[in-house]
């Protein structure tokens, strides 16, 4: 019997296609209209093998967004890497935030749909936070934590902001305020206290 449907269910390219499948699923309908069936089609595999492979539809899901936390973060660390020198460093963080191969529409509607599910998977949740901290941990290849830090959230919140106003970034805006960050911020804040007195 030729086609997809023949190869064997210890198939190990068999999970990945289910996962990458999940994906787009939820690309397209969002979490909450992804079934297991609407999962096989898009897979081209029998129904049987998500149950093989899955506890259950949220172990998939989960499963899933640990796998585009994996694929993004890997994407990010290259970013940072290729970059040589400062100014170069600035740059890959501007193409991060404006670009379209690190957040892409697919990929936001994605993230919009990570970010909902985590408050209701643990393992959601804790992939969401595992991103964060690898975003922060390759910016640190060029920059101090606290810029790691604000950097970051210009990166994942910026192009969030172009989804919901349906807006082209201005690229020099967003140069302008990498820059202010990275040249402007102290490498280390004072302490905050719980309480300042005159």
């Amino acid at each position: 019997m030729a086609g997809s449907r023949a190869r064997s269910r210890n198939d190990p390219q068999r999970r990945d296609t289910i996962i990458d499948a999940a994906l787009a699923v939820i690309t397209e309908l969002g979490v909450h209209k992804t079934t297991h069936r609407r999962i096989a089609a898009a897979a081209d595999v029998p129904l049987g093998s998500l149950t093989y492979y899955f506890d259950s539809l949220d172990d998939l899901l989960g499963q899933a967004f640990v796998h585009l936390v994996d694929v993004k973060s890997a994407q990010f660390r290259r970013a940072m890497e290729i970059a040589a020198t400062p100014a170069q460093a600035a740059e890959a963080v501007v193409d991060l935030v404006c670009g379209s191969a690190y957040a892409s529409p697919q990929d936001m509607n994605l993230i919009f749909e990570m970010y909902a599910y985590a408050h209701h998977n643990q393992v959601v949740c804790d992939a969401a936070g595992e991103w964060v901290r690898r975003s922060r941990a390759s910016l640190g290849l060029h920059f101090a934590p606290e810029v790691c830090a604000a950097l970051n959230v210009m990166i994942e919140g910026w192009p969030m902001h172009r989804a919901f106003l349906g807006a082209d970034l201005d690229r020099r805006l967003v140069a302008a305020s990498v820059d202010l960050l990275i040249t402007q911020m102290p490498e280390r804040l004072e302490p905050a206290t719980a309480a300042r007195r005159p």
